[in-house]
């Protein structure tokens, strides 16, 4: 019995080794045909073999060891090393008065650069050391170069990178390069008193993670190797700070980021104003040759909603365009040619019959018209019809000044002047083209958010495209489909009073444009000064 459990032991042994068994045998094996043929080989052939033997274990082990250090380096090393890009504070150089146009976020920054410098003030009388800075806005209004300005007035060491950077596919490789970035900060701020992280688009490794096998662990990782350096800044006496910058909303960002302790300020970076932009034109247009007469309050209230980055391309491409017309100087007309060929396209002279451009002329003065004498807060900059893109003709206009909320009157004053080409062909042609339809598309999306979405309907209240269809009955939703073709005829009909009362101020500009193809902002107030009509912009000044 003894003897049947020892080899019922000896018997599981083996299953449970059967592999290192098998290897075990098989060298042994090996070993033993290599000793046997190494001694039926002739004593010289023996003795070669068993010299060089040694030697070739020699190589094998170094040639081990440089696959095993290149594989280290490449997974550990290559790989956790973010693409940092490490610049001391002065050789920035880019001060608050190189930042142009916000204003209120440089008053903010301001006072995070008092704070870096008052920090130890700041902690006698018991106050805490910024951590943390989020950054918000549209792209190209000045993030990455406010936080320059941070560094150069501060003057202390700035770290800058993409949050990208952080992003692989290996997982814990993107924790790796963030504990490598904060141990490097941590160095330079002891050596030079604090020091600045820039992270751009830091909703690449912020945002609200995903608890699922299905995957973003790396992005979790990253992300909680960050909330974890950051937390381990408060106990050390380092003044470190961490500036994010995004364009994203905040509520796609986790919320372990935005708590006190962490991301402790935000600095909203918005769009420049009026005054804004006319100190980025001064600015930009003092870097090229430009006429002194240019008016550039006029070029401030044609680019609305502009960020500082997008004029500052004007300006360039403007510079372009006065080398390829043989100016030595940049006008006013290569400053608009710029910002309509970057908003709309270049210019294709398309050849067409009379007969499509009397109609395309029509179209675009109906626009102009109606756009002029109803439209309560855009002004018209420039009227063509010389194609652009898909478009055979244009009217650019735009507000006077930012409006972040739409009224009524605004947004009936939108579906009138998409339906005025449409109104215009069919008042002097008698048909239309298949031209207006982008304009009726665009004029029904705004009918339909008015009544579905603004409540701006007779009857129904609140926005009304977040209710479930199947919550809705068909004859709901049939009312607000009147509702919004109501709305729709009325425009229309608005519109069509219009161009038949001032026919000849219609058929006036139909000629110009068909002489001259293009008219410009004075071109257009004087063609309506001489009919003595005045725009209700100008009335309700």
């Amino acid at each position: 019995m003894r003897l049947l459990l020892f080899w019922r032991r000896i018997l599981i042994f083996c299953r449970d080794h059967w592999l290192g068994i098998t290897i075990a045998v098989a060298t042994i094996i090996l070993l033993a045909l290599s000793t046997i043929g190494i001694m039926m080989l002739e004593s010289f052939y023996r003795i070669q073999i068993l010299a060089t033997q040694p030697l070739m274990i020699i190589v094998w082990l170094v040639g081990a060891t440089i696959s095993a250090f290149v594989y280290v380096w490449v997974m550990f090393g290559y790989f956790t090393k973010a693409t940092k890009k490490q610049v001391k504070g002065h050789t920035v150089n880019v001060h608050f008065s190189d930042v142009l146009g916000i204003d209120e976020a440089k008053e903010e920054a301001l006072e995070v650069v008092q704070l870096l410098r008052d920090h130890a003030r700041l902690k006698q009388i018991g106050g805490k050391i910024l951590r943390g800075i989020l950054m918000v806005g549209p792209p190209g209004c000045g993030k990455t170069y406010l936080a320059k300005a941070i560094a150069t007035e501060a003057n202390i060491p700035f770290l800058s990178l993409a949050a990208s950077d952080f992003v692989e596919v290996f997982v814990g490789v993107g924790a790796s390069r963030v504990r490598k970035l904060f141990k490097e900060a941590r160095r330079l701020a002891y050596a030079n008193g604090a020091a600045i992280i820039f992270i751009d688009e830091l909703d690449a490794i912020g945002r609200s993670r995903t608890f699922s096998w299905m995957g973003g662990q790396e992005t979790n990782s990253t992300l909680n190797a960050l909330l974890v350096e950051m937390d381990g800044l408060s106990s050390r006496q380092e003044n470190v700070v961490v500036i994010g910058a995004t364009n994203a909303a905040e509520e796609v960002l986790d919320q372990a980021m935005l708590r006190p302790g962490r991301f402790d300020r935000k600095i909203y970076v918005d769009r420049p104003t009026l005054q804004g932009r006319e100190q980025l034109f001064r600015y930009y247009l003092g870097k090229v040759k430009a006429e002194p007469t240019i008016d550039i309050g006029r070029l401030a209230r044609k680019a609305v909603y502009r960020s500082p980055a997008e004029i500052e391309n004007i300006v360039k491409e403007s510079a372009l365009i006065a080398t390829r017309n043989h100016r030595e100087v940049v006008a006013y007309e290569d400053i608009s040619e710029a910002m309509e060929r970057i908003e709309l396209g270049i210019k294709h002279r398309k050849h067409m019959t009379e007969k499509e451009r009397r109609e395309t002329a029509y179209h675009e003065s109906g626009h102009l018209v109606t756009l002029y004498l109803l439209h309560p807060t855009d002004d018209v900059f420039k009227a063509s019809i010389i194609a652009r893109r898909e478009s055979l003709g244009v009217v650019h206009h735009s507000p006077r000044e930012e409006y972040h909320t739409a009224g009524r009157d605004k947004l009936l004053a939108d579906i009138q002047v998409c339906l005025a080409g449409y109104v215009a062909e069919k008042l002097v042609c008698g048909v239309t083209s298949s031209g207006v339809a982008s304009d009726f598309r665009q004029a029904m999306g705004v009918a339909h958010a008015m009544v579905w979405r603004y409540g701006m309907g007779r009857k129904y209240l609140g926005d009304l495209t977040v209710v479930p269809e199947a919550q809705l009955s068909d004859h709901v939703k049939a009312e607000l489909n009147q509702e919004t073709n109501e709305i729709f005829q009325e425009c229309a009909r608005d519109v069509e009073a219009l161009l038949t009362k001032e026919r000849p101020i219609l058929d006036r500009f139909a000629q110009e444009l068909l002489r001259r193809e293009e008219l410009e902002y004075d071109d257009i107030e004087a063609i309506f000064a001489e009919f003595g009509k005045a725009s209700p912009r100008d009335r309700q000044s």
